[in-house]
C-alpha cells in the first residue's frame, strides 16, 4: 500500500510544511535520503503548547505533542521529495523533550512519534531512535523532533 493510501485510510491528512524559525531550512535530500530540522508541534503556524513535560505539560499531552511533530516531518520531507510516496520509510528518529527536572519518562513522550510513523509507513516506519532530557527548547516548546527518511 502506498504512504498516501495509508494516511488516507488513517484519515490523516498532512499539515502545510512549518516555515523556518531562522536560518534554516525544512528538510534537505542528500542522495537516497531526507534529513529533517527539528520539528516543533506547530499546526496553523501556532505553536500548540508550551511548557516542560512533567511540569505544566503532561507526558500524555507531550505523547500527542510528539505526534503532531513527526506529521509535521513528514510533510516536510514529502515536500522535498517531491510526493509523500516516494518516502519509502524511517530511518532515524532524535527527539528533544523540555522536561522538568525530575522528569525521566523521554522514551515514553517521544512514542507519539515513533508509533505515529509505524502507523504511517509499517514495518518501513520502525526506526533508530534517540529520546533526550532537554533544559529548554525554541519558543518554550516541550518537544522537537528530527527525521531522516529514506527515499525509493
Amino acid at each position: 500500500m502506498s504512504v498516501s493510501a495509508r494516511l488516507a485510510e488513517l484519515g490523516i491528512e498532512l499539515p502545510e510544511v512549518v516555515a523556518p524559525l531562522a536560518a534554516y531550512t525544512p528538510a534537505i535530500r542528500h542522495g537516497d535520503l531526507v534529513f529533517t530540522s527539528g520539528q516543533l508541534p506547530v499546526v496553523g503556524g501556532e505553536l500548540q503548547a508550551a511548557g516542560k513535560v512533567g511540569g505544566e505539560i503532561s507526558p500524555e499531552y507531550g505523547y500527542d505533542l510528539a505526534r503532531l511533530c513527526a506529521l509535521n516531518g513528514v510533510a516536510a520531507a514529502a515536500h522535498i521529495a517531491g510526493d509523500v510516496d516516494h518516502l519509502s520509510g524511517v530511518v532515524k528518529v532524535v527527539g528533544f523533550v523540555n522536561s522538568a527536572a525530575d522528569f525521566s519518562g523521554q522514551p515514553g513522550v517521544i512514542n507519539g512519534a515513533s508509533e505515529a510513523l509505524q502507523e504511517i509507513f509499517g514495518d518501513a516506519g520502525v526506526h533508530a531512535r534517540s529520546a533526550v532530557g532537554v533544559a529548554a527548547l525554541p519558543l518554550g516548546a516541550p518537544v522537537e523532533v528530527e527525521f531522516v527518511f529514506s527515499l525509493s
